[in-house]
């Protein structure tokens, strides 16, 4: 069973950056795909990006297009998202999680998820 633990998480201003990494343990990480999701107080969990095993493929919402990099080192077992220009409507719990079959923006597409973490965005 593959373990994800989301870090880097935290308060920043408007405008700010940050980078979450997310480390997977118990099994081969290069075979999966992973993406990053988001959920905002009373909001549905909403997709943000994804990449695909090998890292030649990455997708965005828009909402996040040109401010959000994801991106993967699997000698680490680690995949990351680097946030620039952060805006308030941006804050939320931030999750990785690991997909089998391909790059999606599905919610359903993911088997394993990681605990979370917060990014607060102050105005």
């Amino acid at each position: 069973q593959v373990q994800l633990v989301e870090s880097g998480g935290g308060l920043v201003q408007a405008g700010g950056s940050l980078r979450l990494s997310c480390a997977a343990s118990g099994r081969t990480f290069t075979l999966y795909h992973m993406g990053w999701f988001r959920q905002a107080p009373g909001k549905e969990r909403e997709f943000v990006a994804a990449i695909s095993w090998a890292g030649s493929t990455t997708i965005y919402a828009d909402s996040v297009k040109g401010r959000f990099t994801i991106s993967r080192t699997n000698a680490k077992n680690t995949v990351y998202l680097q946030m620039n220009s952060l805006k308030p409507e941006d804050t939320a719990i931030y999750y990785c999680a690991e997909g089998r079959l391909r790059v999606s923006r599905q919610y359903s597409d993911y088997q394993q998820w990681g605990q979370g973490t917060q990014v607060t965005v102050s105005s």
